[in-house]
Formats: C-alpha cells, sequence, structure tokens
C-alpha cells in the first residue's frame, strides 16, 4: 500500500506528502542530472500515476451488479462526474496525459502561466475552462516553487465557478506551501516530495532542475 502522511498548517491547508520507497526511486531518478528526456517523461507519468492512489480515495462511489461470464455480482464503482483536469501549462501536461488515460471521460482545462524571471511573478497568457461547479478539479504542476503562478491559477479557477479543488505537485518547497496556505488555504494538496527551499532565482533545492526544459527539451 502506498502511503502519506497528512500535515494541517496553521490555517488547516492539507498537505499530504508520500512516503513510499517505489515513488522515492522514482524520484531520485527525476532529480538526476543524468537523466535523460524520454525517462524524464515516463517517470513524471508515473509518479503522477502512484499519486493518484491516494488522492482518487475521496472520489465518490456507488454499487451496482455486474454480470460476469457465470454469474452476476455486486461492484463498487464510480460515480458522480469525473474530475475535472487543469495542468497549468507548459509542465503540467505531462502529469495530465496518464490521468486522461484512466478518467477518458474527464474534460480538460488549461492555465497558461509564464514566470517573470526578474519579479518571480506570473504572466497569464491562456485560460480555456470547462464548467467546474459542482465536481471535483485536480490542478497539475509538478513544482510548486514560489507559489505565485499556482496561487494565480487557483484564483482563476474560483473567478471561474471551482470549489473543490486539489492541486498535484511533484515536488513543493516550504515557501510555496507557505503561500499557498496564506492565499488557499481550502485547496487539498498531494506531493511527492517536499523539499528543503528555494534559491535566489526561486528554483527549489535539492529540486530537479525546471521540470518544463526537461520534459520538453529546451534546456
Amino acid at each position: 500500500m502506498l502511503h502519506s502522511r497528512c500535515m494541517k498548517t496553521n490555517k488547516n491547508l492539507q498537505v499530504f506528502v508520500y512516503d513510499h520507497p517505489l515513488i522515492s526511486d522514482k524520484l531520485a531518478r527525476l532529480r538526476s542530472a543524468d537523466t535523460d528526456v524520454a525517462s524524464f517523461r515516463q517517470l513524471v507519468e508515473e509518479v503522477t500515476v502512484l499519486m493518484l492512489y491516494e488522492a482518487s480515495k475521496s472520489l465518490p462511489t456507488e454499487t451496482k451488479t455486474v454480470r460476469t461470464p457465470l454469474t452476476t455480482c455486486r461492484c463498487r464503482v464510480l460515480s458522480g462526474p469525473p474530475p475535472v483536469l487543469v495542468p497549468i501549462l507548459r509542465a503540467g501536461l505531462a502529469m495530465a496525459e496518464p490521468l486522461i488515460k484512466l478518467f477518458p471521460a474527464s474534460p480538460v482545462g488549461h492555465v497558461g502561466l509564464a514566470r517573470d524571471h526578474d519579479t518571480l511573478e506570473p504572466v497569464r497568457y491562456l485560460v480555456k475552462l470547462p464548467p467546474m461547479a459542482d465536481r471535483p478539479v485536480w490542478v497539475l504542476d509538478p513544482m510548486l516553487a514560489t507559489g505565485g503562478s499556482v496561487s494565480e491559477a487557483l484564483g482563476i479557477l474560483k473567478e471561474h465557478g471551482a470549489e473543490n479543488i486539489t492541486l498535484f505537485s511533484i515536488i513543493a518547497a516550504p515557501e510555496g506551501v507557505a503561500r499557498l496556505e496564506r492565499e488557499h488555504p481550502d485547496v487539498s494538496l498531494f506531493v511527492a516530495a517536499l523539499d528543503e527551499r528555494l534559491n535566489e532565482k526561486g528554483y527549489i533545492l535539492p529540486g530537479l532542475g525546471d521540470a518544463g526544459d526537461r520534459l520538453y527539451g529546451t534546456l
């Protein structure tokens, strides 16, 4: 079984940090500067799927009768609308791919935010979202660094009717978690690793570098 520990900050932000050898092994390979683009993409997808195990426990279910080749049985199945998937461009797209395969009926929204490298603040360039009221919304971004882009994206989603929001990040910095606590304490956060800190350029340490550049070979 995959394990996570649930922490609550002073403002009751729910933060789930995974503690499992399989995720840890894949994270080590993601962090390595020697990991090539193809392997990096595959590892991001694999870690995302492993994180889904814990995060999907809260999805509603119902019981249905299923006819097997021999008889019938009562089976537990998902009920209600599937989650809306919202990758934050561009790195979040790699996390969306495996989830789309598992939830093929899920609508997919896109939020495009670029970080100004001088101010470290997000610049919005694309917002395309489906209806999100009364359904879970899963926001996907591999790195929660300063929290600026994620916080901006969450604000956009709330403006468009999202209420039940979960954020998936593979690696987070304490500074990003603190910003989320201040600005969006009602959001649940799932992270595969909570790292040490940010450097003077706003990159996570030890981190894994720029996730978008490593995913798409634009180093």
